[in-house]
């Protein structure tokens, strides 16, 4: 039984248009993934494929013109609203990817420190003590400088604010982690200590979505890596499968994603991704930038398939 279970998540806004009119703006469309215990899913794909909405949805947290349709479970449970309450913050984290969540008012130690909920359910923070080990983790483990945890948020820099965000996130015993871009701005150095402290934490059991453009540092961590194209999921593989010229992957972005690279060719790819709400009823979303569709590519849109290992949208794969 996975951790996380998405079935069928399909994601839409609703706006104003015009006086009276409303118009619908699809952003993710039937959208299956999963997630075990002690894996890290690294999540990539360009921006405007619904990345950051799917973070949403499973926090709880999408706007209230949002509607979310299909299935997502935890540990076996549908996630629903009183639950993501419940867990939110505890089992079921998010590492943001704007350092704005931060607090600006309140020192980044007392915001990294655990919160302990009694049995009635309040709130109380650590006490002296446990707020010298916090900053002693943030100097060691998180490479910041002694003293951070007397700081306030606009005295950081971003590198150590991201980094301040992790911390905070991770500072109790998650289950589940959601990390939308955490690493941007990061040392090489650091962000090397922060993949080693990713893959501790899915060792220790947790599950992790990591959501990222860096394919490259995704392999240096990931168990998986799930493709995303026009808020879909095209080909979710292993990570051992991106070798070589792609001959392993078997979706025609996912190659060209990785032969893009410049390690890879620097293949660029002609074309665009569509725009959220450039809706595509029939077909395959991938077609007109796809140098193998054929006539069925454009007539029927395919459902994810068990090929080699692996998941794909694609009818010629194989």
């Amino acid at each position: 039984m996975a951790l996380l279970d998405i079935e069928g998540v399909s994601v839409s806004f609703r706006r104003a248009r015009g006086w009276f009119g409303h118009e619908r703006t699809d952003v993710i469309q039937n959208l299956d993934l999963s997630i075990n215990e002690g894996e890290i899913v690294a999540v990539v794909g360009a921006s405007g494929s619904g990345k950051s909405v799917l973070a949403q949805a499973i926090m709880g947290i999408l706007p209230t013109n949002a509607k979310l349709e299909g299935r997502i479970s935890y540990n076996g449970e549908p996630l629903t609203t009183e639950r993501q309450l419940h867990l939110r913050g505890e089992e079921l984290v998010l590492i943001p990817q704007s350092v704005s969540y931060l607090d600006p008012l309140m020192k980044v130690g007392r915001q990294v420190q655990p919160v302990i909920r009694d049995s009635g359910r309040k709130r109380r923070f650590m006490t002296r003590s446990h707020m010298k080990k916090t900053e002693q983790e943030l100097t060691e483990r998180y490479q910041l400088p002694r003293g951070t945890g007397e700081k306030y948020p606009f005295e950081l820099s971003g590198g150590m604010a991201r980094r301040v965000l992790m911390a905070t996130a991770t500072s109790g015993q998650p289950k589940l982690i959601i990390a939308d871009e955490p690493t941007p701005g990061i040392h090489p150095e650091v962000l090397a200590e922060t993949m080693r402290q990713f893959r501790e934490l899915a060792n220790q059991g947790a599950g992790i979505l990591w959501i990222t453009h860096d394919v490259t540092t995704a392999l240096t961590a990931a168990d998986r890596i799930a493709v995303f194209y026009a808020g879909a999921n095209v080909e979710t593989a292993q990570v051992d499968d991106f070798t070589g010229n792609g001959e392993r992957l078997r979706h025609p972005y996912t190659k060209a994603l990785w032969n893009a690279l410049p390690q890879n060719g620097f293949q660029p790819l002609q074309g665009s991704q569509p725009l959220a709400g450039q809706e595509i009823t029939t077909g395959c979303s991938f077609a007109l930038r796809c140098s193998s569709a054929t006539v069925s590519c454009t007539r029927e849109r395919p459902q994810l398939r068990q090929i080699r290992g692996g998941e794909v949208r694609c009818l010629h794969a194989t």
